[in-house]
């Protein structure tokens, strides 16, 4: 949509990379005082954001206080959290909903007390504190703010557009540490595009596609976590990965998400009748199923090798049809269209990868080490999630920490109205069309799969040097196809992919204890002292 003329050079005042909550917020607040280009890789629906079932997590029930979700949060996030992050996002969690609220976003009411919102309870927190859209929030969400965003004309939509490199001092040949604007592969052409800006937001989300099991679209592959590292920007904590303990366990479903919520409701996981048939989460934890994801996770991921099963099972059977069709009606659909009737049996779910708690280093504006460049959402590390992100925290931050974005760019009282700087066309004169693309496939299959068994819920120090030594041969084949072959989407993803797992394995190599979302058998007790992993580029 809002294909424009295709000039050398396209300028704005705001690049936005990446169209998920975090940036249709940044895009929707900024659009008023800025000419916004907004792109997304494949269509505006896409991403993430959309997937995510359980909620929004804030302080609106009279018997709750903000003091609470702070200290649920940091209890989730294992000593790890930033404690200025984390009340920046809790007290600003209400307004964001307001804000949602206003926009016409459908969140689910009371039903016993009209106008009010309905609010569920999930593993780690304390209170029934969670927003919801029935179990589809994250769409719900979006649909609201895609419309909001089709009635803006200052913003402008590129689909099918791709990151394929920020530009920054160095492309101009000057000293600094300036981003410019994006070299942006446009997919359906297959011409690289120049974009300048005063100011580039990355919202491109997280990276759970270099894992072989994800609840997460294809488009999450690490897209602007790789490209600001290698424009020289800091990333924070990347070996904390997030596995959702709930992933429905089905050969015809792909990354089907069953939500937090459902334990939060009463839903118990069980093992399969071969192997007793018995509810096992309170012989790991005193919070039973209501326990934070990494607890959950680890034990399924403990009892499928003590038993050498495929999957387990959640079971919500006990709550009534009418209740589960209120509260669950996608997951009751997809699960009754693969043969399983929730109402009746249970659910089998296995773990997978689900959120990159870690990403580019930023303040609670935004900023990353580069001036003109900020991260948002999921690809952004504020150090709110610390060691294990809290269910919904997520959802909430990115409209809080967009909201702050914007206002920060606000406030830019200097420099010119629109980027003027005449950047270098992109030049692929001395490359040629790729003749081998079954090397892009079988190198990400291979990726996927040795990142899942060596770098995945449990860690050990042997593993990771397996992982380590067969991303740098990976790395070394993928940057020789870079070099002699033009562009295109898999390509870009692969690379963004191995860039990430590199980082995702130094930051594990570099961690001598387990905390949270990372367990060592090598490194089996926490340390007496809480230290983020931060991880600097190598100088040009």
């Amino acid at each position: 949509m809002n294909r424009l003329p295709d000039p050398a050079e396209l300028n704005f005042d705001i690049l936005i990379i990446g169209s998920g909550l975090a940036g249709l917020t940044a895009a929707l607040l900024l659009a008023p005082m800025h000419r916004v280009a907004l792109l997304t890789k494949r269509e505006l629906g896409d991403g993430s954001s959309g997937w995510a079932q359980g909620g929004m997590a804030a302080v609106l029930a009279e018997d709750d206080t903000l003091e609470q979700h702070v200290s649920d949060t940091l209890i989730a996030g294992a000593g790890l959290c930033d404690q200025a992050a984390v009340r920046a996002v809790v007290k600003g969690a209400p307004d964001a909903i307001a804000w949602l609220r206003a926009l016409g976003v459908p969140f689910s009411e009371d039903s016993e007390h009209p106008g009010e919102l309905h609010l569920t309870r999930e593993g780690g927190h304390s209170q029934r504190r969670i927003v919801h859209a029935t179990d589809a929030t994250g769409a719900a969400v979006q649909r609201s703010l895609i419309q909001q965003l089709r009635r803006t004309p200052s913003i402008t939509v590129f689909e099918h557009h791709m990151l394929v490199d920020l530009i920054t001092d160095r492309q101009l040949r000057r000293a600094g540490s300036q981003c410019h604007g994006a070299y942006v592969l446009d997919v359906i052409t297959g011409r690289v595009r120049t974009f300048g800006a005063g100011q580039t937001i990355l919202a491109t989300g997280g990276a759970g596609k270099v894992y072989l099991y994800s609840t997460n679209p294809d488009t999450a592959t690490g897209d602007g976590i790789a490209a600001a590292w290698r424009a020289g920007c800091r990333v924070c904590n990347m070996e904390f990965i997030q596995f959702h303990p709930t992933c429905l366990y089905h050969p015809h479903a792909k990354s089907f998400l069953i939500s937090e919520a459902v334990r939060g409701e009463g839903g118990q996981l069980l093992l399969p009748p071969s192997a007793g048939g018995t509810r096992f989460m309170p012989a790991h934890d005193s919070r039973a199923e209501l326990a934070p994801r990494d607890v959950v996770a680890r034990a399924i991921d403990f009892e499928m090798k003590k038993h050498g099963l495929d999957c387990v099972y959640l079971d919500i059977s006990h709550q009534s049809p009418a209740f589960l069709q209120a509260h669950f009606p996608n997951i009751l659909q997809r699960c009754a269209e693969l043969g399983i009737d929730i109402t009746r049996q249970p659910i089998p779910v296995v773990p997978a990868a689900h959120y990159t708690c870690g990403g580019v280093l930023t303040d609670l504006a935004g900023r990353t080490d580069m001036t003109g460049l900020y991260a948002i959402g999921e690809t952004a590390c504020t150090g709110l999630h610390g060691a294990n992100r809290l269910a919904s925290n997520s959802l909430v931050e990115c409209v809080v920490l967009a909201r702050a974005t914007a206002q920060a760019i606000d406030a830019i009282k200097s420099g010119p109205p629109m980027h003027v700087t005449v950047l270098p066309a992109w030049d692929e004169s001395q490359v040629a069309d790729a003749d081998e693309a079954v090397v892009i496939s079988h190198n990400w299959d291979e990726l996927r799969r040795f990142m899942w068994n060596y770098v995945g819920i449990v860690r050990t120090t042997k593993r990771l040097e397996r992982a380590a030594h067969r991303i740098a041969l990976l790395n070394s084949e993928i940057r020789e196809f870079y070099a002699n072959f033009r562009v295109t989407r898999d390509l870009l993803e692969l690379r963004n992919l191995l860039q990430v797992a590199e980082l995702i394995v130094r930051s594990a190599q570099g961690r001598h204890e387990s905390r949270g979302l990372h367990f060592s058998r090598d490194y089996p007790n926490m340390a007496e002292k809480a230290v983020p992993t931060i991880l600097l580029p190598p100088k040009a």
